[in-house]
């Protein structure tokens, strides 16, 4: 699916590529957080040693940011979302609409959630965006 990205998102992307080395895939922007999705594989060098591209990011935009790594499947993707959480299984049902249910233990739903449902609303809009899947429930 072709993403279009908002100017503010495209400027996120592109100091994030410069403070790490990684061009992010996507960028969710909201007044406190960003969500900004990295290419598979990549995750260690867009987080730096202990941290520190992320830290260095969170300095200079003012944000905290939290990242996903991409993922061309998209029961992987639906999961990378949703971590920290301890994703079992990730199921993706098509009938009128298309969802995604995810299996999380007990202990890590509130994890997948998130503060204020944060967590999984954001990976309802990237499910949506990158693979359109209408939902993402846990199971």
């Amino acid at each position: 699916m072709t993403i279009t990205l908002e100017d503010d998102a495209r400027q996120f992307i592109a100091l994030f590529e410069d403070v790490s080395g990684i061009s992010g895939q996507d960028c969710l922007v909201f007044e406190d957080h960003l969500v900004i999705v990295v290419p598979a594989g990549t995750m260690g060098q867009a987080v730096g040693a202990r941290g520190q591209h992320v830290q260095q990011f969170e300095r200079r935009t003012g944000r905290s940011v939290r990242l996903v790594e991409g993922s061309n499947d998209p029961e992987a993707f639906v999961a990378n979302t949703l971590a920290p959480a301890a994703v079992r299984n990730v199921t993706i049902s098509e009938n009128d609409t298309t969802v995604a249910y995810v299996e999380v233990p007990e202990d890590d739903r509130g994890v997948a959630i998130g503060t204020d449902g944060r967590r999984i609303e954001d990976a309802r809009t990237l499910a949506d965006r990158h693979f359109g899947i209408d939902d993402v429930q846990l199971a």
